[in-house]
């Protein structure tokens, strides 16, 4: 079984829409939703930006959490722990003007042609399946096979919180990842005390399956949130239409391409900011 499906790699470091190759999926919904909620993010004072660099997120998931901020990152996004490579996965920050990273989500891709999220828990939890303990009673676990993107690490700083921003990343990570990879399902663990708060909703799933535990790990059972993707392209129609955190000078049609295979660049005059971790 491949690692991953194969595809076009951009350049680390992108703006999320100069990163943003459509060759899969529609792609007029996609890169309408994906430049709406790049200019949402911006009139909150973010930029979106993609990165393949993990050692990165590791450093600065450390600087976070030694100042109690945010929880130590998965083995799963730990390059050391886990084969992760610019070709099955990224993650998406969210900076501010000075180039603080306060907003990540992470996503990885796996082909499970000829098996399914049952059968693969353990090594997508750990980053490698050494026999470590994982309980699957989830219906999903047989449900999602195939090309499958996977999304974690889902944090924003808490002087950004309340910005509508998991609304956001949440659905621009799935957005991203359906245009690069003919992507079939995509998922996320939510625990049982968020789950029952909603939050599936909040980063755009409908579908809830319990549960997957993990007895040697801290973070205990998780419920899994999952969509197909004809499930997700009708969220984010939806969404659009909906109004609340888009509104409409965020939709620029002129910038919407029209095929099935397209780069969209050059979306905003504004220039590249350097991500950095803020030491002050």
């Amino acid at each position: 079984m491949p690692s991953a499906y194969p595809n076009v790699v951009p350049e680390d470091n992108l703006r999320l829409p100069d990163a943003l190759l459509i060759r899969h999926g529609p792609a007029q919904l996609l890169a309408r939703f994906v430049l709406a909620a790049d200019k949402a993010a911006r009139r909150r004072g973010i930029s979106l930006r993609v990165h393949h660099d993990f050692e990165a997120l590791v450093d600065l998931n450390k600087f976070y959490v030694g100042r109690g901020l945010w929880y130590p990152l998965l083995d799963a996004f730990n390059p050391r722990c886990a084969d992760l490579t610019k070709e099955n996965a990224y993650w998406i920050s969210g900076e501010t003007e000075t180039g603080d990273i306060v907003v990540t989500n992470v996503c990885r891709v796996f082909d499970w042609t000829g098996t399914n999220l049952r059968e693969q828990a353990c090594a997508l939890w750990y980053g490698r399946d050494d026999g470590q303990r994982c309980i699957v009673t989830a219906d999903a676990g047989e449900l999602i096979t195939g090309v499958v993107a996977w999304g974690g690490a889902a944090w924003v700083h808490p002087d950004y919180r309340g910005k509508q921003l998991s609304y956001l990343t949440g659905r621009t990570h799935k957005a991203y990842a359906c245009a690069r990879w003919p992507i079939d399902w995509s998922f996320c663990y939510i625990g049982i005390d968020n789950a029952k708060r909603g939050l599936a909703a909040t980063w755009g799933h409908k579908h809830l399956s319990r549960s997957i535990f993990y007895p040697d790990s801290p973070h205990g059972e998780q419920v899994v949130a999952y969509s197909s993707t004809a499930d997700f392209y009708d969220d984010i129609a939806g969404f659009m239409d909906r109004g609340g955190v888009l509104e409409a000078d965020d939709f620029d049609w002129s910038a919407v391409p029209v095929g099935l295979e397209h780069i969209v660049t050059s979306t905003s005059p504004e220039g590249v900011f350097q991500g950095n971790i803020s030491r002050s």
